[in-house]
């Protein structure tokens, strides 16, 4: 097409009366003459396509008078202002939008079809079960199952390490989350501190030395808080001695299982029988489950899941009893493993009421595909005490 020239000019209206080339009135407000350089003045001819100039859509122009049978169909008035074509969307007579319009070729009675662009669709995103990437999740816990077994049968005390970095990761993302959800102020230091304490004095001393340090951390969270103003002083210091028996406090029991002969073996036992409860849980409630067991806190639990976790983990701990502990039995190990199946569903719907108070979905980021540290010590933390009970009742501590 050749180009178009970048300020035509003023054009003069058409007359009003009759066209002697057409032989029908032109409307007053139309324009007429070449709108291209190579076209020559005169009449147009028959079937040719007109083009119709539209003012600028500017204040100025709304205020102005305008010509002609409908708004807009005054004079070309410079430069600023572009020519619209007839039959373009949203010209008066014009076809709908996303219906294609026909733009006026240099040569009378051609027309050039120009198709306005669809929308693209936006791709649909695959929804993961549950919420979660399921593959990032496996690949996270098939790397945490490694640095465990790796820490438990290399060096035993290395596994204690594993567990104290867990525990300090875990109390700062529950006090990061009181404070940012609540404001709950509980004290960090303190808690960090007397945790690795209860878990040090735990392996090396026993349980009585445990109990006596989580006393001392409620008292070091009571003495560190006064530093503050008083306000909400005894809402904070509650919440920092629940975390200090939330958290690590109940696993200082899998350090006293640690501290055994066989300590290595009882982790794995601990291990296995509470992720076969997870595992069961899930895969049948996925399958079969039909029945709510607790819709105002986790929807996504079943009464069906909750029996394929407790019969999974029973028969994970009836074999591990039998072939990797001393002394075990086979139903000493059913036993233990519903137990465990029990105390895990229980831990998780604790920390879910948790995290409904809170408003949040997980505790944190960390872990890809399972949220953070708490996330996976929901349902170990209140199974530990529960298994090194039952373990020191049937083989001895």
């Amino acid at each position: 097409m050749p180009p178009v020239p970048a300020d035509p000019g003023p054009q003069p209206a058409a007359p009003s009366g009759p066209d002697p080339a057409e032989g029908s009135p032109r409307e007053t407000g139309r324009l007429s003459g070449p709108l291209f350089r190579d076209e020559q003045p005169g009449a147009v001819e028959p079937g040719a396509s007109e083009t119709v100039v539209l003012r600028a859509i500017t204040d100025d122009a709304r205020s102005a008078p305008v010509g002609g049978d409908y708004p807009g169909a005054a004079a070309y008035p410079g430069p600023s202002a572009p020519p619209v074509a007839a039959g373009h969307p949203g010209v008066p007579g014009g076809p709908a939008a996303g219906q294609p319009f026909l733009v006026p070729s240099s040569y009378p009675g051609q027309e050039t079809p120009v198709a306005q662009p669809d929308p693209q669709p936006q791709p649909a995103q695959r929804k993961q079960r549950g919420g979660r990437n399921l593959q990032a999740a496996i690949g996270v816990g098939v790397g945490l199952g490694a640095v465990i077994v790796a820490s438990l049968f290399v060096v035993k005390a290395l596994f204690l390490v594993v567990v104290i970095a867990a525990v300090s990761v875990g109390v700062w993302e529950l006090t990061s989350r009181l404070a940012e959800r609540k404001e709950i102020k509980a004290p960090l230091v303190p808690l960090v501190a007397g945790g690795i304490a209860m878990l040090a004095t735990g392996y090396w001393s026993g349980v009585q030395w445990a109990a006596a340090s989580l006393a001392l951390t409620g008292l070091a969270v009571m003495v560190w808080r006064m530093a503050e103003p008083p306000e909400n002083y005894l809402r904070d210091i509650t919440a920092g001695i629940f975390t200090a028996f939330y958290v690590p406090f109940l696993a200082t029991f899998v350090a006293l299982m640690l501290a055994a002969d066989d300590g290595p073996q009882r982790i794995v036992l601990f291990l296995i029988v509470t992720v076969c409860s997870d595992t069961g849980a899930y895969a049948v409630g996925y399958k079969f489950g039909r029945t709510k067991l607790a819709p105002t806190i986790s929807p996504g639990k079943t009464r069906e899941g909750l029996a394929g976790g407790i019969g999974l983990s029973m028969l994970a701990g009836a074999l591990l009893m039998e072939l990797i502990i001393d002394g075990g039995s086979w139903w000493q190990g059913l036993i233990l493993g519903g137990c465990a199946a029990v105390t895990a569903t229980l831990g998780d719907l604790g920390e879910s009421m948790i995290k409904r108070d809170l408003g949040i979905k997980d505790m944190g980021t960390l872990l890809p595909g399972h949220g953070g540290i708490m996330d996976r010590l929901d349902s170990l933390l209140p199974t530990a005490p529960v298994v090194w009970l039952l373990l020191a009742a049937f083989v001895g501590s």
